[in-house]
């Protein structure tokens, strides 16, 4: 199938990817541009991936207070250059992501803040729930491990679906933006406040 000029210009418009991995990827496709679309994010997420390692120190601190500011949100998001942290596309992100942590109340950014302590508190919980629910012993480590995992979905950001879009993750929107600005980008800290709550 011939590939268009015009063809490859709205997969551009639909992706932010470049005129010739558009087209490549229109080729690749065979012009299908649903199956163009998904080739560039598999490809844009492994190139992602690749830049997770270098580093990011650039960036921007943002802020959200909610309707009543009885709820505000800081956080700071980072780049490797002032000039991704213009554009539009990265404001847009941490603005987003900081209304995202007042709705959803995350703990950690990662599993790997979370504070082992509370870990293994958790544990303890789930086995005794468990136990409670009259699971055979044999089974309860991977019910354990189950319903941590999905703590893990509660409590870290990376790992919480998207408020407005629940079929992504934070961190499928994070490889997303990485994909399309060609910078590592990391959530580097968050602090939400609720008023008249201890800290």
């Amino acid at each position: 199938m011939a590939i268009s000029a015009k063809m490859v210009q709205e997969l551009r418009a639909k992706t932010n990817v470049g005129m010739m991995d558009c087209k490549k990827a229109l080729v690749e496709s065979d012009g299908d541009m649903d199956k163009a679309i998904e080739l560039l994010r598999t490809r844009g997420v492994a190139k992602a991936e690749d830049r997770a390692h270098r580093t990011a120190k650039e960036g921007l601190i943002t802020s959200y207070i909610h309707t009543g500011s009885k709820l505000g949100v800081m956080l700071e998001v980072n780049s490797e250059t002032d000039f991704v942290a213009r554009t539009d596309q990265f404001q847009t992100f941490a603005r987003d992501l900081a209304m995202h942590i007042a709705a959803s109340a995350p703990i950690a950014v990662s599993r790997d803040q979370l504070d082992e302590a509370n870990i293994e508190r958790e544990r303890r919980i789930f086995r005794q729930q468990a136990l409670d629910e009259g699971k055979p012993e044999r089974v309860l480590d991977r019910i354990v491990e189950g319903r941590l995992e999905k703590y893990y979905q509660d409590v870290c950001l990376m790992e919480q679906p998207f408020v407005k879009d629940p079929d992504k993750t934070v961190r499928d929107l994070l490889m997303d933006l990485i994909a399309q600005c060609g910078e590592n980008v990391t959530v580097r800290r968050f602090e939400r406040f609720v008023l008249g709550e201890e800290s």
